[in-house]
């Protein structure tokens, strides 16, 4: 069976253009204006969403989306409420692909089995749990494949090819490369040498590769987007989250769609500034 994730993929092959993935944190900066702001995702010009499961710990996470997850939990979300967001989400919309990203111990306090099959019956059609290595694979990976959901993996600057066939191996959906060596938002990406490890990863599997952290501009999306199969973005949507929130500031909803749309358009002209 194709999940929404295959299938955009397929549709973006076709369109000869790479996707822009877009990352909000569910409940911020709180749980009805998250759901209007991945409910205007779409719209804006975002092909695929990540949806962040709030924690309290986020170590992999830079200031910008540390202080989007404690909002969300400051206003009560929780993992429960994270999932009806993404039923209420797939009420209007049943194309656009949603992956809960964030950390193991929220799903491990939820209970595996119990979250993949809420999960699953939600609309959920990924994972990204970065504190999951591919050894405890069988911690939530396999359970997860086995429902049929997505299950996407991390790939960095650090990790050669000693290394990556252990973490393609049970990866579906696409490859998430981390552009920089850090936390999130800490770096601008340099795409020169991001479009040479897309080529590196690309020899060891067929999967789709999406480049992420530090992306901010459309320019910079329009660079990636010559040499990947998608952009990720997130800590500049969280920040402008973070500042709507302040005396004058502009709405969060169109906030972040003035920033989408802007990344789009750079995402959508990349390949014809390669041609």
């Amino acid at each position: 069976m194709t999940t929404r994730i295959e299938a955009r993929f397929a549709r973006l092959k076709e369109e000869a253009r790479p996707a822009l993935v877009t990352f909000v944190m569910a409940g911020d900066p709180d749980h009805e204006t998250a759901l209007k702001i991945v409910q205007a995702l779409p719209g804006a010009g975002a092909d695929l969403i990540e949806l962040g499961m709030p924690f309290s710990d986020p170590m992999a996470d830079g200031p910008a989306i540390q202080k989007a997850g404690l909002r969300a939990l400051k206003a009560g979300e929780s993992l429960k409420k994270t999932l009806s967001l993404v039923r209420a989400f797939r009420e209007g919309d049943g194309e656009t692909p949603i992956i809960l990203m964030g950390y193991f111990n929220p799903i491990y306090i939820y209970g595996v089995d119990a979250f993949v099959a809420d999960a699953l019956a939600a609309g959920v059609d990924g994972l990204i749990v970065v504190d999951l290595p591919p050894e405890m694979d069988d911690e939530l990976c396999l359970p997860a494949l086995d429902a049929g959901l997505n299950f996407i993996r991390l790939a960095t600057p650090t990790t050669d090819d000693k290394r990556l066939p252990a973490v393609l191996k049970n990866t579906s959906g696409f490859v998430y490369y981390v552009s920089i060596t850090g936390i999130t938002g800490a770096a601008a990406p340099d795409a020169g040498k991001v479009a040479s490890a897309v080529k590196r990863i690309k020899r060891h599997t067929d999967l789709p590769v999406c480049v992420g952290f530090g992306v901010r501009s459309a320019e910079q999306a329009a660079e990636i987007g010559r040499g990947a199969d998608g952009v990720v973005v997130g800590s500049a949507l969280v920040s402008a989250i973070e500042a709507s929130l302040q005396p004058g500031g502009t709405p969060a909803v169109e906030a972040v769609t003035d920033i989408v749309a802007r990344l789009a358009e750079g995402v959508r002209t990349s390949r014809l500034a390669k041609a």
